[in-house]
């Protein structure tokens, strides 16, 4: 394959090449050769995946070819790729949860999702790296702009696959701010959706109340096309609740009836860790947005979410965590090892507190949407800093995982070379109308640029 058609067929959007390949225009082999062809490229480089096997991979696609060529297509991502955070079971590939711990694990079912994906036509390209056991101690991917910088965490790997222009779309995880973080370091589109909206049957558990599956891809369409594959409920989760299947991708490329109108947050954390460079973008973004943009203070009482937060996952990882470190303690890193043993200190008191501190914020939340359509407010500190030994600082996302609300990583800002994101927040349960809220901005924003 020639160095131009590669480029083309891996600069598609997942969307794009959906419709292509149902028209027959391209085949699923061609698309993914290609992706395998800049796997082989920049991967060595950027080491993005933990598990891969190019020929199960064509293979797969060989055969998505044939069912398309006898009319019995499967589904809305038909021979489409996808990659998968390996802490997500797969049953025909290994999934190690990013420690030698369980090195050479093989599930013999698929998770729920990936089940989803399969019934939805996609291929499984591969296994992307995660961090280890999807907490905060950094693995080998790298940056896929500048390899001196972390890609961010734990769905590092995700994140830079779809960068990189390897894979379309991969799914990822968020417990803090791994799927928002690195969306906005790699400059991507990142969804985290409403709590509850996609099945973590089979997939690896660190806080069963903030544990929330996201996606990555290349445009709002494409991340509404993939979680519209994923949000059926499933009884084994239990954190999920029956409700008709979503429209995200179709609602996603609606007009609003009205213009949309911001909230912008700056969020507890700003004063202590927003980096210059994002207050400046902020209030540039702020200027352009105009009346359709109100600075909004949340009550103080929002202080506590990140610290409730991460005491719902210091007392979940001792506990998911506890058995791993107590059968291989000398597979378990340092870093990770001194969380498990710390969070034996949170008391079951504080832990169902911090759970009705929850409700009650969201509560106050809730009179914000009343008035505005989304909150706007920053993904990341800054791009993604120099260095590997931190995947970043979630500070701009625990609030919101802990509160359980949809968010979108827009990939909108960029200083010195380096990308970092724009987020939007929405209400629970309204993902749909947020990802319209999203494409807006996103279309308004690019044709205020043009005209300047």
């Amino acid at each position: 394959m020639e160095p131009d058609q590669i480029r083309q067929l891996t600069e598609l959007t997942a969307a794009d090449a959906a419709v292509r390949i149902a028209k027959g225009e391209i085949t699923s082999v061609m698309l993914v050769e290609a992706c395998l062809a800049r796997i082989a490229e920049r991967d060595g480089e950027v080491m993005a995946w933990e598990h891969l096997d190019p020929a199960y991979a064509l293979e797969q696609a060989r055969a998505a070819d044939e069912r398309r060529a006898h009319d019995t297509a499967t589904g809305p991502l038909h021979g489409v790729p996808v990659g998968i955070k390996d802490i997500i079971d797969t049953s025909d590939y290994p999934t190690e949860n990013g420690t030698p711990a369980h090195a050479g694990r093989q599930p013999g079912d698929d998770a729920a999702l990936v089940s989803a994906l399969r019934d939805a036509g996609a291929i499984i390209l591969g296994k992307t790296v995660t961090t280890e056991l999807a907490v905060f101690h950094p693995n080998k991917t790298r940056h896929p702009v500048n390899p001196e910088h972390t890609p961010g965490g734990s769905s590092s790997g995700s994140a830079a696959a779809v960068a990189d222009n390897m894979v379309p779309l991969a799914v990822g995880t968020q417990t803090s701010g791994s799927v928002i973080r690195p969306a906005s370091f790699c400059g991507v589109y990142g969804l985290k959706p409403t709590h509850g909206m996609i099945s973590r049957t089979g997939v690896l558990m660190q806080a069963p109340p903030l544990d929330t599956v996201g996606v990555f891809g290349r445009s709002i369409e494409d991340v509404g096309l993939i979680a519209d594959c994923l949000t059926a409920y499933d009884p084994r989760d239990t954190w999920m609740r029956p409700r008709s299947r979503t429209r995200l991708r179709e609602v996603a490329l609606q007009d609003p009836p009205v213009d949309p109108v911001f909230a912008f947050v700056k969020s507890p954390s700003w004063n202590e860790f927003a980096e210059d460079v994002m207050k400046e973008a902020f209030s540039e973004l702020a200027e352009a947005l105009g009346e359709q943009c109100d600075e909004v203070d949340l009550p103080p009482v929002f202080n506590a979410g990140m610290t409730m937060q991460k005491l719902i996952q210091a007392a979940d990882i001792t506990k998911f965590y506890g058995p791993i470190l107590a059968k291989a303690p000398d597979a378990i890193s340092k870093g990770l090892a001194e969380r498990i043993v710390e969070g034996k200190n949170v008391s079951a008191v504080d832990y169902n507190t911090a759970l009705d501190v929850r409700e009650t914020l969201y509560a106050g939340l809730e009179e914000v949407f009343e008035r505005y359509d989304a909150i706007i407010t920053p993904a990341s500190a800054g791009p993604a800093p120099k260095g590997l030994e931190s995947t970043g600082n979630p500070a701009f996302n625990a609030m919101w995982t802990f509160l359980g609300v949809p968010c979108v990583t827009l990939p909108l800002l960029e200083a010195d070379g380096m990308p970092f994101g724009v987020q939007l927040v929405g209400p629970r349960f309204d993902d749909a109308r947020l990802l319209r809220t999203a494409n807006w901005l996103t279309r308004h924003l690019t044709a205020a640029e043009d005209d300047n």
